[in-house]
Parts: C-alpha cells; sequence; structure tokens
C-alpha cells in the first residue's frame, strides 16, 4: 500500500460559504414557490427547494478540519481514497469515510494516556462534557507528532541466567499513514509487542555487570559489553532491532532508552552482598599493595642510611610488624622496647 497525499481539496471555506447561500436561496424558494402554488402555478420550484432542505445537510459532512501534524486517511466504499496531512479547512467527497483502527486504543505514552480517572460518560458532568469525551475517543485523525512509549518493566534473563527487571522509553511517529493503516490491525498495539520482543531479544545477550568470556558483539571475541557499562549500545540496538519489525507499519523508531535498571528482587539482596565482597576484595588488595611498598621502601631507606643493620630474622619481624600496622582494621597500640635490641 503506498501513500497518497491529497494536496488540492483545501477549499473547504469555499464550500461552506456556497452550502449556506444554497441553504438561503432555499428557504426563499420556499417562499416564492409557496406563493406561487396559492396563485395557481407549477410547484417545481417550491418542491426543489424543499428537497434541498431535507437532504442539503449531506455536502456538510464532507467538511474536514485539520490541525498541525494531523493526518486522515481516507476511503470510500472500501477503497483507498488518500490521506490528508496539510493544516487547513477541506472539503472531500461527503462518502468518505475515515480509517483509524488505533483510534480507541490507549498506551502508556505521551498524548494518549488513560490514566483511569477520567469519566467518559458521566451524568454528573454534564451531557457537553459526555459528548466531548466520546468525541475524543472516537476521533479518527492519525497524530504524525513524536510521543513516547514507555511500556512496563520486563523481567528478563541477562546472558548469565540472572533475572534482571528492565524498562525502556521508545519515541517513534508515523511517517506512512496507508502502511499504518493497512498494514497492520492496529499500529499501536503493533509498536508495544515489537518493542517487548525486542527488548528481550537484545538484554539476554548482555550480562548485569562486566562477566569474563562473554561475547556480546557475536564476532567469537570476549569484550567487557554489559548492560550496566554499555547502556548507550544497548539502546542503539534495541532501536535498530525495532525499527526493522515496524518499517512495514510505515513508523519511525527514533530513539530508545533505558529508563529502568535492576536485578529482580529475589536475588537483589544476593547480588548486593556479592558487589560488597567484590568491593572489599579490591579494597584489601589495593591496601595490601601499598603496604608491600612502603616496607619495601623502608628497607631500602635503611640499608642506604645505615642506621642499623638488620639480620634475616630481624628483617622479618620488622615486615610483619609494618604489615599487620599498615593493613590493620583498627589503629596499632606499639609497645615501646627501652632496652637491648638483641
Amino acid at each position: 500500500m503506498k501513500e497518497r497525499v491529497l494536496t488540492n481539496r483545501k477549499n473547504g471555506m469555499l464550500m461552506l460559504f456556497l452550502f449556506l447561500l444554497l441553504y438561503v436561496t432555499a428557504i426563499a424558494g420556499c417562499v416564492t414557490g409557496g406563493i406561487l402554488v396559492s396563485r395557481g402555478e407549477a410547484p417545481v420550484l417550491l418542491i426543489v427547494s424543499c428537497v434541498w432542505l431535507g437532504l442539503g445537510w449531506i455536502p456538510f459532512c464532507g467538511l474536514r478540519i485539520l490541525k498541525p501534524q494531523e493526518a486522515l486517511v481516507l476511503t470510500l466504499f472500501g477503497n483507498y481514497v488518500g490521506t490528508l496531512k496539510e493544516a487547513g479547512f477541506y472539503f472531500v467527497n461527503p462518502f468518505c469515510s475515515s480509517v483509524n483502527p488505533a483510534a480507541k486504543t490507549k498506551l502508556n505514552q505521551s498524548g494518549d494516556v488513560d490514566s483511569g480517572h477520567r469519566k467518559l460518560f458521566s451524568i454528573s458532568e454534564g451531557s457537553a462534557t459526555a459528548n466531548l469525551e466520546a468525541a475524543e475517543l472516537a476521533s479518527k485523525k492519525i497524530s504524525l507528532k513524536i510521543m513516547t512509549l514507555n511500556n512496563s518493566r520486563q523481567k528478563i534473563n541477562d546472558c548469565l541466567g540472572n533475572p534482571v527487571e528492565i524498562g525502556i522509553a521508545v519515541m517513534w511517529r508515523v511517517t506512512d499513514t496507508a502502511k499504518a493503516v493497512f498494514n497492520v490491525d492496529n499500529y499501536k498495539e503493533y509498536l508495544s509487542l515489537q518493542c517487548d520482543s525486542a527488548l528481550r531479544n537484545i538484554v539476554r545477550l548482555y550480562p548485569y555487570d562486566v562477566a569474563p568470556n562473554v561475547d556480546t558483539t557475536g564476532d567469537g571475541v570476549a569484550d567487557e559489553g554489559s548492560l550496566r557499562g554499555s547502556s548507550e549500545v544497548v539502546a542503539s540496538r534495541i532501536r535498530d532491532e525495532i525499527q526493522q519489525k515496524v518499517a512495514e507499519a510505515g513508523l519511525e523508531v527514533i530513539e530508545a532508552r533505558i529508563t529502568y535498571l535492576a536485578y529482580a528482587p529475589e536475588i537483589a539482596a544476593v547480588m548486593l552482598q556479592r558487589q560488597q565482597a567484590s568491593a572489599v576484595v579490591d579494597a584489601r588488595k589495593m591496601i595490601v599493595d601499598g603496604a608491600m611498598g612502603m616496607v619495601e621502601m623502608a628497607l631500602e631507606r635503611l640499608n642506604e642510611t645505615q642506621v642499623v643493620e638488620l639480620d634475616e630474622e630481624r628483617k622479618a619481624a620488622m615486615v610483619s610488624n609494618l604489615l599487620v600496622v599498615l593493613c590493620g582494621n583498627h589503629d596499632a597500640q606499639p609497645i615501646v622496647n627501652a632496652g637491648s635490641l638483641y
């Protein structure tokens, strides 16, 4: 299905004035025809005027108003006529019908959120409000604006089998209204389903954190890709995956962003302990490396200055004492020896 944009129908104001003029003429014709009938003349003018007054409302159904960044897909007796995409006042065939199978679909996205607090047909709010809400739901216009789809969080196993919870926000818009309406049943639901599928396909290729011997790119070489450290790369791959799926639906995915990432609750506490243990080990390793450097420096300075000469046993005792002092969690309480060294 190829989109056909109608650009030569912006004559709604002219047709509106014409139809109103015809109505005024019909009213005058009824009056004049009644006078002529009363004089015994043929009632042709009266009949024509009455027919127009009874059926003259039909052309008004062909008047359509579009605001900026809106589109209207038109069909005539089941055949695709074209799409109105520019803002303006249009007149089309009164028997043309607008098509938008996703008009009543409410997703968790900007400009299309049904919070559940609005009463669509509340009698207490008045019939005017109810009619307005019903008209909004029944609108067949397709928005061409950039919208943000924020799908619900999903629980997915990463490449190591650890369950993680992740959520994404997808910026998208309709680029081909004919494909969006006729190629898929409901383009909003189709986009939401493809977002969930692409998210699951990409997340299962990455570990939550950097892990050894894990290939996330598929080139056979282990790398340091992870969900936490490579969020930009992961989001880009999710965006490309979604775009491949929704291209036939006339949709363009502009950007995808990870909005939430965490371990699943059932393993969150264990993983926190693991991260804490890893941090403690790394800190201890740094402390020991620093202490060994300080001990080595102390022995070298003693040999250079020749302040005191120590045998191997005394050097071992000195190294042990220095390591205890430098690596201990508490402040050392030294014992001063006031007697002989030996």
